[in-house]
């Protein structure tokens, strides 16, 4: 699990609690995709889901605990 993670972290942008706006906008189309990883509520992650917005909550530690 810790390996996967780390390739995560490496091919992905922290966008932190910008999150839910980002992947919205790659999800339109407004901005050209890219992978991304960072912060939603339960309630952000849930709406995300029902737009139809492909996300998936990762055990990712804050990066104060990875390096």
């Amino acid at each position: 699990m810790a390996s996967v993670l780390r390739e995560i972290l490496a091919r992905s942008e922290d966008v932190g609690r910008r999150f839910p706006e980002e992947a919205r906008r790659i999800h339109y189309e407004e901005i050209p995709p890219r992978p991304i990883r960072g912060q939603a509520t339960p309630q952000e992650a849930k709406a995300l889901a029902e737009e139809g917005v492909p996300v998936v909550a990762l055990p990712i530690p804050p990066r104060s605990e990875t390096h």
